[in-house]
Formats: structure tokens, sequence, C-alpha cells
């Protein structure tokens, strides 16, 4: 069972070598992919520097969206079975990948997500209040959309079995993909699945997300998420002729 840990990063020179550690302190044998998504700090130099990632990096900033599909084309390409996604920032706990994967190999699911939000009282840091409410109308939109409830959509802590990787290697959504994600996989009939997870709060830089970019960020996001159910009905009709 080969593995592919596709790391996005933009300008997390300060993070990127301790999340690096921690994968491979997790698991030696996962092949860990770092895209290097334009930055213009040293990024790329520490990444490579630590000899454990195969270090791709983008000629110019494409945004997550860019960063990741170009890490589902190389896990596609090269025949992986499965690809987890895992941001760059320091955020997410590499011990808790194996909660992921348990469901692919189980044969549960086709696409796994690390909630902050599944059970209540859940440790670890679970994001600002004003993102928690946009999460919460993130949550609704899923169920309307997709029957189904998805607690953290904007989780980028993920995991995808053959099927999903090689659907996502080509369609994949740009700027804030998370949650539109979500609709393509359940409008195409892929099975997800939800896990309990622990995050940290991330060290050092901070999001891109926040002040009135949130109120923008949940807009579009909402906007994006109608258009991936349009484009998901109309491929279904066409396919049924």
């Amino acid at each position: 069972m080969r593995v592919c840990v596709i790391v996005p990063a933009y300008n997390e020179q300060g993070n990127i070598a301790s999340t690096l550690q921690d994968i491979r302190n997790a698991n030696k044998d996962f092949v860990i992919a770092v895209i290097n998504d334009g930055s213009t700090d040293c990024t790329a130099k520490v990444a490579s520097k630590e000899g454990i990632a195969k270090v791709i990096s983008l000629p110019c900033n494409l945004g997550i969206g860019g960063a990741v599909q170009t890490g589902f084309k190389y896990a596609n390409e090269n025949n992986f079975d499965i690809a987890i996604q895992f941001d760059g920032d320091g955020q997410h706990i590499a011990a808790e990948i194996q909660k992921l994967l348990e469901p692919l190999l189980q044969c549960e699911a086709d696409a796994v997500i690390g909630s902050r939000f599944l059970h209540k009282n859940q440790q670890g840091f679970r994001s600002t209040f004003m993102r928690r409410i946009g999460i919460k109308i993130f949550e609704i939109i899923c169920r309307v959309f997709i029957r189904k409830r998805i607690s953290d959509c904007t989780s980028g802590f993920r995991a995808y079995n053959k099927k999903a990787i090689e659907m996502l290697a080509s369609n994949y959504p740009t700027d804030f993909p998370e949650p539109e994600a979500i609709i393509l996989l359940g409008k195409n009939h892929f099975r997800i699945k939800e896990v309990a997870v622990e995050m940290r709060e991330r060290i050092h830089g901070k999001s891109s997300i926040g002040g009135l970019k949130s109120a923008y960020y949940m807009i579009k996001v909402i906007l994006a998420m109608s258009m991936a159910k349009s484009r998901a009905q109309l491929k279904t009709r066409e396919e049924n002729g």
C-alpha cells in the first residue's frame, strides 16, 4: 500500500521543517511531496534541506487549489494507492493520519475528512468563533446539496483512495477548494466519511483568511458550492443521455 502525503506550502519556512519531521516520525514509509506554491521566502530551501521529501516548486503562486491538484497529479502519475492532504503550516498532527487511513483500508470510504467538530468537547484547536459560524453554514449547505452531514467542510486534513485521486487530479477547485470538493465528490457518488481528529494552532505566520476577507470568503465559497452542485447535476444528465 503506497501512501503519498501531499503538503501544500506557501511561505511556510517557519513551519515546514517541523511538519516534515512530524510526518516522517509518524511513518517512515510515507512518500512526502511538498508543493511549494511560488513561495517568496525560503520554504523550498528548508524543505529540500530536510532531505525527506520531494519538493515540487510551482513557477508562480496558484493558490491552495492549484497546489493541492499538483499533488494529486503527482500521486496519480506515480500510481499511489492513497493520498493524504496535510497542510504545511503545522496545524495537522501526523500521528492522527492513521485515523484517516482506517476507513480507506477497510473499504468504508473513498474520501476521509479529519474533523475538529464531529463530536462535542473534542480536544485541540477549533478555529476562531467567526470561522466556526461559517463552517456551520457550510455544514447546512452540505446537508441540503448532498444529504450528508459534514461537520468540518474547511478541513484540509484528508485522505483519498485511488479512485478519488484519479478524479481530483483532473477536477479540483481553485481558490479555497475544500468545501467545493466535498460537493463534487458527493454528487459524483464518492463515499465520504469524517473522523474526529485533534489539530494545533499554527505557530508561525497567519492565515490568509481574516477580517473582512472572512465575509468575502464565505460568500465566495457558498457560490462555489452551488456551482459545483450545478455542474455535477449537468454532468449526470449528459451521462444519462
